[in-house]
């Protein structure tokens, strides 16, 4: 697969965004295309807001010179000129599939496809499509250019040496990169906070809690916990001496009580009223770009305690800094 000097980016909303910031931030060119062509000032907004976290969260490290964007309304123009291309249209099947064939048919051969879907899996995106085995998922996490996640998903189709060019360019740019075994709806992590978000519903609709109290049960407690170890590793802890064995065999009878549901409640108005009213007032009449603000300084503070004990996304900037300095 070709070396990658420019990103090539289908579709600028906030996921495009992100990708952009980081690429950029890490001395990649970028080219975005999109049919809007006032999104040109939007995406170049979204890496200008990016840049004081990401100056931040890589502060003392040998970055390299910062990469140019460039932007177009033509799709096949920016295919054409890009090395790897990253596709983040809306979530329809329909509109994925017509967009990235016009790209696969415009880009070389060589150049890896990846789709940020949440949801569709690569085999369902690659068919029909010119050069598929170079088709592939790469899901990463809003904000792109701070979570450092990324889930590399191949298809049916799908080369080993695309999923391996997918891997080296995701830790080009500083990701902790997750090879999903095989493809399922939903990956990996969407799955197990869709699993949360249906229990978040049903609590909404059983009038049980409000948004801030839902989000204060994560906040106050799990959720401190999830940024340095995963669920897993921390209930290994929570089973003492005994550890992982002791844990399940004291909580895992709880799993057949009636605690959670497994499908989610219909979405009425009233559930819908509820969210939006409950988060509106959680924000205290701050807007989007003031909590995402807070959001980006506070993401940045975690990791850069984590990477003093190597742990978590504290590894990965650890790691980050280690390739830097090798290529210097």
């Amino acid at each position: 697969m070709r070396q990658v000097k420019t990103l090539g980016l289908l579709g600028t909303g906030v996921i495009g965004g992100g990708w952009a910031a980081r690429a950029l931030h890490c001395g990649f060119d970028v080219i975005a295309a999109d049919i809007d062509p006032k999104m040109e000032a939007w995406i170049r907004g979204a890496v200008e807001t990016a840049a004081p976290a990401l100056d931040a969260l890589t502060d003392g490290l040998p970055m390299p010179a910062k990469g140019h964007l460039t932007f177009t309304t033509d799709a096949a123009e920016m295919a054409a000129r890009a090395d790897f291309v990253q596709e983040n249209v809306p979530e329809v099947l329909e509109i994925k599939h017509r967009a990235l064939a016009a790209v696969a048919e415009a880009a070389g051969g060589d150049v890896v496809i990846a789709s940020s879907t949440s949801g569709f899996m690569p085999t369902e995106l690659q068919k029909g499509l010119a050069h598929p085995d170079r088709v592939l998922v790469g899901h990463p996490f809003n904000p792109v250019y701070l979570c450092p996640l990324v889930e590399v998903v191949g298809g049916e189709e799908t080369s080993a040496d695309a999923k391996q060019a997918a891997r080296a360019f995701y830790e080009s740019i500083g990701m902790h990169v997750l090879m999903v075994r095989r493809e399922v709806p939903g990956h990996i992590s969407d799955r197990l906070q869709e699993a949360m978000w249906r229990e978040i519903l049903h609590a909404l609709n059983d009038d049980i809690a409000t948004t801030g109290e839902l989000d204060e049960s994560i906040v106050y407690g799990p959720g401190l916990r999830w940024a340095v170890m995963g669920m897993n590793q921390i209930y290994m802890i929570a089973g003492g001496e005994g550890g992982a064995r002791h844990f399940i065999e004291q909580f895992g009878p709880a799993l057949e009580w009636p605690w959670s549901h497994l499908k989610a409640p219909p979405l009425t108005e009233d559930i819908v009223e509820r969210f939006v009213e409950g988060t509106a007032a959680q924000a205290e009449g701050r807007s989007v770009r003031e909590l995402e603000a807070i959001r980006d300084e506070c993401l940045v503070a975690i990791q850069r305690v984590l990477a003093k004990h190597d742990i978590g996304a504290g590894k990965t900037l650890n790691a980050f800094e280690k390739r830097l300095r090798a290529d210097r």
